[in-house]
């Protein structure tokens, strides 16, 4: 049995035209709703043995704001240029990589990609990961080379406004 927590990157900004995608920030949103999903995270218990981020600017941000609510040390996070693609099937090699000494990985990216491996790999349909957001699903398999469609079941699908009045 593993365990995949997939977290889209939190809300970026568009304030600085001139960026490359790759470089865009978190926006004012964003920095307080990621360290906010890790708290979240914490109270439930989350502790991967892996995170994995996009090496763009938004996701990494994210990552490292999560990791330290749940105490993940940040230097341990892995960057993979691969993760900053657009879809679940360049995540999907990424994860068939993960060493299998690891039960629970997470993977910190992008929509559509983050949404479509959720959709891949769960047992039910999900219709928007939306920012800052996190799905767990259990997987049912050994190894993660053995990841494949439908091999999870969705655990829980947490994310900001689930949790404002």
């Amino acid at each position: 049995m593993k365990t995949l927590y997939l977290v889209r990157h939190a809300k970026s900004s568009w304030k600085y035209p001139s960026l490359d995608d790759f470089e865009r920030p978190l926006n004012k949103r964003g920095r307080k709703n990621a360290p906010f999903m890790g708290r979240i995270l914490n109270k439930l218990k989350v502790a991967p043995d892996l995170v994995i981020s996009s090496p763009a600017s938004r996701a990494a941000m994210t990552a490292r704001m999560i990791a330290a609510k749940i105490n993940y040390p940040l230097e341990k996070i892995r960057y993979s240029e691969t993760i900053y693609e657009f879809s679940e099937d360049a995540l999907i090699p990424v994860i068939k990589q993960i060493d299998d000494s690891v039960n629970k990985a997470m993977v910190v990216g992008h929509n559509p990609a983050t949404n479509g491996l959720a959709n891949y790999i769960g047992d039910q349909p999900i219709g928007n990961i939306p920012t800052s957001g996190v799905c767990c699903v259990e997987l049912d398999i050994s190894s993660w080379a053995k990841i494949s469609k439908h091999c999870g079941k969705l655990k829980f699908l947490e994310f900001p406004k689930k949790h404002m009045s």
